[in-house]
């Protein structure tokens, strides 16, 4: 018995230094973080202030010269010369086509024989005034006769009218054979060439020529954005509210801004109800003929906004469809707060339309890593830090 009690004091002891041992462990992990509570963490907040930004909005537009005259023979013929290529500028009375016809050559020179047949017969006519009215004078003939060379002079008189206006006529349409440009502008395709037969009834014209000194930017707006469009401008009527649209520019196909700006002058304010939208004309310089009719590209407008708030794209996060963003409380929180935006020219920013507050304070970084009522220590940072873009 002696020898044993020895043994279990020894193992009892051991025991009890386990034990201790394993409860230091335990005290360890909690002062060392493994096994407590996260630590609170350090994130960037932004105060929003309300501030400018300006937004715009492209439309899909076809470009027209304010002036397509399509050119049509007036005779029948066929074409006999062309003066000018496709694409060629062209000025106002410059010639373009010769129609062979030569019936109304014909006609010119049988007009001009008639005008020549019509003053012979006047001056016979005046002739017989002249030799009836001596004798009258005397009493040798009646009266009568007199006046019936006189009626005979002016119905000569009226002949050689008559044979003059259809000299005119005939030159008219001896002058149609002549095809010349009426405006000033840019030749568009020829279809019909040298010895193709045309007329007045032809469906397709010679050419079109397009006066593009100032060009037609063409655009629709839909039915929801031109209510949009009347709510938010200023004006009694339609025409008054685009007086005060700002100008406008035009991105041309190849995505490049053409570098002078336009306005918008004319809307249709009808909708068609085959599109469901609205016309709008935009009237843009050309001084140097660099756009062309029927070339494409889009109408940007623009859209100022004061005194609104901007928060860069990357502190917001979706969820079923709605946006939101985390908010920093009293209580040194995050909360998530849904938000309705607008996305800023640039992609980088949202203006917020609803759901914030100027002076609220709105987590920048790690988003994707909190939840609600997470604590953090807020780190205010300016908005050039945020977002250079964002700097007013």
């Amino acid at each position: 018995m002696r020898t044993r009690l020895p043994a279990l004091a020894a193992g009892l002891l051991a025991l009890l230094s386990v034990a201790a041992c394993g409860s230091k462990k335990k005290d360890g992990a909690g002062k060392d973080g493994k096994g407590g509570p996260p630590p609170i963490k350090e994130y960037p907040v932004l105060v929003v202030r309300p501030d400018s930004v300006t937004l715009y909005q492209d439309y899909p537009a076809t470009v027209q010269g304010q002036q397509n005259v399509e050119i049509r023979p007036k005779v029948d013929g066929y074409v006999e010369a062309i003066y000018v290529d496709e694409g060629a500028n062209v000025k106002k009375g410059q010639r373009l086509f010769h129609i062979s016809a030569p019936q109304y050559e014909q006609d010119v020179r049988t007009a001009r024989a008639g005008v020549l047949t019509a003053e012979a017969d006047v001056n016979t006519a005046r002739m017989g005034v002249n030799k009836v009215a001596p004798l009258v004078a005397r009493g040798i003939i009646s009266k009568y006769e007199l006046e019936g060379a006189q009626y005979t002079l002016q119905a000569k008189l009226a002949a050689l009218a008559q044979a003059k206006a259809t000299l005119a006529n005939a030159n008219t349409n001896l002058g149609y054979t002549d095809i010349v440009s009426p405006v000033n502008g840019v030749m568009g395709s020829i279809p019909n060439k040298i010895g193709s037969l045309v007329s007045s009834t032809s469906t397709d014209p010679l050419t079109t020529i397009s006066s593009v000194n100032n060009v037609y930017a063409y655009f629709s707006l839909s039915e929801k954005a031109l209510l949009s469009f009347i709510r938010r401008r200023a004006g009694n009527t339609l025409q008054d509210k685009l007086a005060k649209v700002p100008d406008v520019r035009l991105v041309l196909a190849d995505g490049t801004v053409y570098k002078y700006s336009g306005r918008v002058e004319t809307a249709i304010g009808q909708i068609n109800t085959e599109t469901g939208s609205s016309s709008f004309r935009a009237t843009f310089p050309n001084p140097q003929g660099f756009l062309r009719s029927g070339s494409s590209g889009s109408v940007r407008t623009f859209q100022p906004k004061e005194n609104v708030l901007i928060v860069p794209q990357s502190a917001t996060y979706e969820l079923q469809g709605k946006r939101f963003v985390y908010v920093v409380g009293q209580d040194t929180a995050a909360h998530a707060v849904a938000i309705t935006t607008t996305p800023t020219p640039d992609g980088q920013s949202f203006v917020v339309d609803k759901g914030l507050k100027a002076g609220q304070k709105v987590v920048l970084e790690g988003v994707a890593g909190l939840k609600e009522n997470t604590k953090l220590i807020p780190k205010v940072v300016s908005q050039k830090q945020a977002k250079p873009e964002l700097a007013g």
